[in-house]
C-alpha cells in the first residue's frame, strides 16, 4: 500500500484537494490529510470547510511515498508559510520520492523551495512567478518529470487527470485504468 500525505490550509482549492484525496483512496492508497494550521478544520477557497485527519506536526516522522499539494492562491501561500512542510518536501526530493502540486502550488510552494523542475506546469495566473520552466510544458494539463519524481498540473479542471497520473506514477497503468474506468473520465 502506498502512503500519501495531502497537506491542506485555509484557502486550499477544494476541488483539487477532495478530487486528489478521493481518487487516490479509490486506488487503495492510504491518504493522510493534514492541516498546516493548529486546528484540523480548514476553510477552503470557496468557503467549504474540510476537517483534516490530523495536524501536519503529527506527520513529521512518517515517510510517505507521495506528498501532494492542492492549490488555491491563498492556500498555496499558507502551505508555503509552513516550515515543517518545507522540510518534508525537501526530504521527499532528496530521498527521491514522488511529490506533486497543482494550480498555484507549483509556483508558490515548489518554486520558492527550489524544487520545481524545468518540466512543469501551473495555473495561468502564476506562470509569471516562475522562470525556470521550459515554455513547451507550461500549457500542458499534467506534466511528469520522472527524473525529479515530480508531477504538476494546471487547476481544478485538471484535478482528476492529475490524480490519475499520480496513481500511474506510483502503481502503474493497470491500477490507473482500474480506477479511471468507473469514474467515467473518458468516453466508453
Amino acid at each position: 500500500m502506498f502512503l500519501v500525505l495531502v497537506p491542506i490550509a485555509n484557502g486550499t482549492e477544494e476541488i483539487e484537494a477532495v478530487c486528489v484525496i478521493d481518487t487516490l483512496r479509490r486506488a487503495g492508497f492510504e491518504v493522510t490529510v493534514a492541516s498546516v494550521h493548529d486546528t484540523t478544520s480548514v476553510v477552503c477557497s470557496r468557503q467549504v470547510q474540510i476537517v483534516a485527519d490530523c495536524l501536519l506536526s503529527e506527520c513529521r516522522d512518517r515517510v510517505y511515498d507521495l506528498i501532494v499539494l492542492p492549490g488555491g492562491a491563498k492556500g498555496a501561500e499558507n502551505l508555503a508559510a509552513s516550515e515543517l512542510l518545507a522540510k518534508l518536501l525537501k526530504r521527499q526530493a532528496v530521498e527521491n520520492r514522488w511529490f506533486g502540486a497543482i494550480c498555484a502550488s507549483p509556483a508558490i510552494v515548489l518554486y520558492s523551495l527550489g524544487l520545481l523542475p524545468a518540466r512543469a506546469t501551473c495555473h495561468p495566473s502564476v506562470e509569471d512567478k516562475i522562470d525556470n520552466v521550459a515554455k513547451e510544458h507550461i500549457k500542458e494539463r499534467v506534466v511528469v518529470d520522472a527524473d525529479k519524481k515530480c508531477v504538476t498540473s494546471r487547476g481544478p479542471g485538471t484535478a482528476i487527470e492529475f490524480a490519475l497520473q499520480l496513481i500511474e506514477c506510483l502503481a502503474g497503468t493497470k491500477l490507473r485504468q482500474e480506477v479511471e474506468y468507473p469514474m467515467i473520465t473518458a468516453s466508453i
